[in-house]
């Protein structure tokens, strides 16, 4: 029975949501219903699917839920584990197919537990930027064994046409090493791949045992095809002859699927899935433009080729109105581009096998007209010459372009290594740095430095009841308004766990450290909400001043420290500057005892 009349979705913006939060009414009123949809297309986004069951009177208790979106990156299925909890299971193409479903089928199937009359509400968290469906089904077993003995049938006579063709034009091309063959070879061997891919018997049969990894996903793989199979178009259509444009946009377009497949390597699934939507719009017409001219200068193999590419298109065409959700996912759908594909593969066979002739007219043509190929020859030679300049310049500007992504690399690894990740604050590595700098300059000037160590007190229980998520939350928010509350020129930095450092230069370092104390010690202690749950921590400050303190940042940061463990000691939620209670700081007890030393030592 399918079950999308009968789901809830809830776009999770910014994937902050995590299963503990679906028990907030807030949360659930944001569900919306499917209304029998089964796909939302490419999102940035999470989304949740939850699904409620319940037994019927007359009906088996023990059930199996198959979700049918085969190359969803990542699935998470979440299942009340009957304590009050929940019981969590990783599945899509990020995760082992083992690891994914409770059963062996190319599809996710999960076994459910036992249901009562009482209902059983379950969710699963779907993200895929290259194109999020879930088509829900509930099965008996018994009737998923025959589903999937009926799938192997069919899908396993595609599969083998499509060997056999893919075998005999091989035996072709190493007989007559024509390029031709050599993409169409490539291109089936491809597109068989990506066929096992989309269909699930890849991950079900050929690499079981790890993740997709991005070589074989749905970017790479149709990308790999479509620049296959646009060689083979220049290659059969011969467009460097007389049909230079077609020619060019033809190159173009494999470029652009070279750029989705790096793309897609560096982790940008959102990018390459957008760029291979949209590259079909150049090379389509082109393509199909190329083989009408070609018909109409009664090139027999063109026809062939406009009808399986015919053929292909109009799959491909529901296969990407299917992943920007415009059409919903069906069995029709699922075994249209398969054929699609076995229809073109015979076809462009067809298309070959008409070329084995005109490739003999041609070696005959040639010796009867020596001079005038000679002349050609030439005139192609130039050609080739004027393709390679480009392709080098091209090349040339791809340099630059990565050189330039290098550089932006280089910045943002600068970048990572002296800021605080969860905060964007300045770490522990720079405030070193930049107080060093700091004091050498107020040496040279005459001025004052001050050092603030803050930390946050009662921080730990709210790790503890509320977890991790809620803590970064505060650390993120008392961050923020560190920053807002120091001035321009100071430095707020993290040093680590829920310890702050605040950096204050210039003549009236002294005040200005004990105003922005007294603004921390209220600011800071405003509630932060963790969704409807105010989270409050106060703060103890310890400051210490160069040069009355220290000449150094180690003492300075001792002595910042001493007077932070003072602020603690007096009760917390307070703040103390080294020396205001008279006692001299480590450093100037030491500078005292070098005083008193005798004259003759």
């Amino acid at each position: 029975m399918l079950l999308n009349e009968r789901i809830e979705l809830l776009e999770d913006v910014g994937g902050q949501l995590s299963i503990a939060d679906m028990a907030d009414p807030a949360v659930q009123s944001r569900f919306q219903s499917a209304n029998g949809r089964a796909t939302v297309g490419q999102s940035r986004h999470p989304w949740w699917v939850k699904v409620t069951l319940q037994r019927g009177q007359d009906s088996p208790s023990q059930w199996w839920l198959e979700n049918a979106g085969i190359t969803i990156y990542n699935l998470q299925l979440y299942l009340p584990d009957g304590q009050g909890g929940w019981h969590k299971r990783v599945t899509g193409t990020a995760a082992p197919y083992a690891e994914g479903r409770d059963y062996a089928y190319r599809r996710m199937v999960f076994k459910l537990p036992e249901l009562s009359e009482d209902p059983l509400t379950l969710y699963f968290r779907s993200l895929d930027p290259a194109g999020n469906s879930f088509p829900l089904t509930i099965w008996q077993l018994g009737d998923l064994e025959q589903q999937a003995s009926n799938e192997n049938i069919g899908f396993g006579l595609i599969y083998g046409m499509i060997l056999a063709l893919l075998l005999y034009n091989l035996f072709i091309l190493i007989a007559l090493r024509d390029q031709a063959y050599l993409w169409y070879v490539l291109a089936t061997a491809c597109v068989l791949v990506f066929i096992l891919s989309m269909t699930g018997h890849g991950f079900q049969y050929l690499w079981p045992g790890s993740a997709v990894p991005f070589w074989l996903d749905r970017i790479t793989l149709p990308s790999l095809w479509g620049i296959f199979v646009m060689r083979f178009t220049q290659e059969l259509l011969y467009t460097k002859r007389g049909l230079t444009w077609p020619h060019r946009l033809l190159n173009a377009g494999c470029v652009l699927y070279l750029i989705a497949i790096a793309i897609n390597a560096f982790g940008h699934r959102a990018e390459g899935a957008l760029l291979i939507a949209l590259t079909p719009l150049v090379t389509v017409p082109t393509a199909l433009f190329s083989a009408g001219v070609r018909c109409r200068q009664g090139f027999f193999p063109a026809r062939f080729y406009l009808l399986g590419y015919g053929a292909v298109l109009g799959s491909t065409v529901v296969l990407v109105m299917r992943a920007a959700g415009l059409i919903e996912p069906h069995n029709f759908t699922a075994y249209l581009f398969p054929l699609s594909i076995a229809a073109e593969t015979i076809l462009f066979s067809f298309a070959l096998a008409y070329r084995i002739q005109t490739l003999k007219q041609e070696k005959a043509a040639a010796l009867r007209q020596a001079d005038r190929e000679k002349t050609a020859r030439l005139a192609l030679a130039q050609d080739n010459a004027d393709e390679l300049q480009r392709a080098v310049e091209q090349r040339t500007a791809e340099l630059a372009a990565s050189n330039q992504r290098l550089r932006q690399r280089e910045l943002e690894l600068q970048h990572a290594a002296f800021h605080d990740p969860l905060t964007e604050l300045p770490n522990r590595r720079y405030l070193v740095e930049r107080t060093e700098t700091a004091l050498a300059h107020a040496e040279r000037h005459g001025e004052s430095v001050a050092l603030m160590l803050i930390d946050l007190d009662h921080f730990k229980p709210i790790n503890d009841r509320f977890g991790h998520d809620a803590g970064d939350l505060m650390l993120q928010v008392i961050a923020l308004r560190l920053r807002e509350h120091v001035r321009g020129g100071d430095t707020a930095a993290r040093l680590g766990g829920d310890e702050f450092a605040v950096l204050i230069c210039g003549d009236e370092a002294e005040r200005h450290a004990r105003e922005i104390a007294e603004r921390l010690l209220s600011e800071l202690a405003q509630p932060v909400f963790y969704g409807a749950e105010p989270l409050t921590v106060t703060i103890s400050i310890g400051a210490a001043l160069y040069p009355q303190h220290a000449s150094h940042f180690a003492s300075l940061y001792k002595a910042a420290d001493e007077a932070l463990y003072k602020a603690k000691a007096r009760g917390r939620s307070g703040s103390c500057m080294c020396g205001d209670d008279g006692e001299l700081s480590s450093n100037t007890r030491l500078h005292l005892d070098v005083i008193k030393v005798t004259s003759g030592l």
